[in-house]
């Protein structure tokens, strides 16, 4: 257990870590990329990358989330988002890249306050499923009770339930709380479970019987859950804490694997790369996406936290667009910044530490250099 802090006379705190402030320490050992495995699996689903696309309307329609598993990966198409509002939310995507920065935050909630339609639910996992590729989709907790019925009845493969901040034990005076871990037993598919950042947060989720659970506040760039509520942990050190969890769980639970999936404070590569080095077994992403041509953002991203309809905490951003999906993912690459060539580079960092297997890469050594490059 790290050392606290003293904050003041009255409080005191643990010194936390973000990506930023760690790097990853060569090998004595070095590999061939070429020779390096960056393949994952959970349940029984494999895919030739541990990379998932965030569940984001700038990010993930259906027909990107077909894109995306076609190229080995997975997208989580969020359940509450423009796709099952609307028939065809093309125009409303295109007045959203259209809007001044004043105006964004007003009519994004306007936009989103139309109710979603559960026919619509089922039109669009069907959509990726006859795609032939792994179908993902999302829902947050308070909805998750009203509608998993028609996401189950339409063949969902994994079942992500997805907030700022999900907890085994929701109290309430208002209104019945969502019991995790009885609807997860009741369940006949995978759920990935989140966000939490804590070792014991985590540890309670792991015992619902999730498949996975999310690791971060999501939103990424465009959040602001740190200006609006003053809640925040550097991702370093939270991956770092429920991958203890995971281990611990294991002991626990005599063997049960839990996937530990670092989601949110990733805007390169080398930030990907570090998320698996503090203990991650996948990363879900958003903004370098949205930077690609065919993101339905249209070089502009947000999150489901942008239009909320009482406490906006997000923003919708500028980002452009610098390529390809496949390019983003697998090159090449013609910029030096870490946009582009994400499992490349990825592929690269194990190789120069000298692990040909994404487990054995959860053991490499960090050294913590707060505020310095690490280049």
């Amino acid at each position: 257990m790290a050392a606290e802090v003293e904050i003041g006379r009255g409080k005191s705190g643990r010194r936390a870590y973000a990506f930023d402030d760690i790097g990853i320490v060569p090998s004595r050992r070095t590999r061939d990329p070429e020779e390096v495995s960056v393949a994952w699996q959970i349940d029984a689903y494999r895919f030739d990358m541990p990379l998932v696309v965030a569940p984001m309307d700038s990010v993930v329609s259906p027909a990107t989330a077909i894109a995306v598993g076609r190229l080995g990966g997975l997208a989580v198409l969020d359940l509450e988002g423009l796709w099952t509002r609307y028939d065809d939310p093309g125009q409303l995507l295109a007045e959203i890249a259209s809007l001044d920065d004043v105006r964004a935050t007003q009519r994004l909630q306007e936009i989103y306050s139309e109710p979603i339609r559960e026919e619509l639910i089922g039109r669009r996992i069907q959509e990726v499923r006859e795609a032939g590729v792994t179908v993902a989709a999302r829902l947050s907790p308070q909805r998750t009770a009203q509608f998993h019925k028609a996401v189950i009845d339409a063949g969902v493969d994994l079942f992500v339930i997805r907030g700022t901040t999900v907890s085994a034990e929701h109290v309430s005076g208002r209104a019945e709380p969502l019991n995790l871990k009885q609807f997860i037993y009741d369940l006949d598919v995978p759920v990935i479970v989140g966000g939490c950042s804590t070792y014991t947060a985590a540890l309670h989720l792991m015992r619902t019987g999730a498949a996975g659970v999310l690791v971060g506040f999501g939103g990424g760039s465009g959040h602001t859950t740190r200006t609006v509520l003053g809640v925040a942990v550097p991702m370093a050190t939270a991956v770092a804490d429920v991958a203890a969890a995971r281990r611990d769980y294991m002991d626990e639970s005599g063997g049960r694997y839990v996937h530990v999936i670092a989601d949110g404070g990733m805007v390169n590569s080398g930030d990907i790369a570090k998320a698996f080095a503090c203990g991650s077994d996948a990363v879900m992403v958003g903004s370098p996406f949205a930077r690609s041509t065919e993101a339905p953002g249209r070089g502009y991203h947000w999150g489901s936290e942008a239009h909320h309809g009482d406490v906006p905490r997000g923003t919708r951003i500028e980002i452009g667009t610098i390529g390809t999906m496949e390019q983003i993912l697998h090159g090449p690459s013609h910029v030096a910044d870490g946009s582009m060539n994400l499992i490349g580079a990825l592929r690269r960092s194990m190789a120069t530490a000298g692990y040909t297997e994404l487990k054995e890469f959860q053991r490499v050594q960090v050294v913590v250099a707060p505020g310095q490059s690490t280049d």
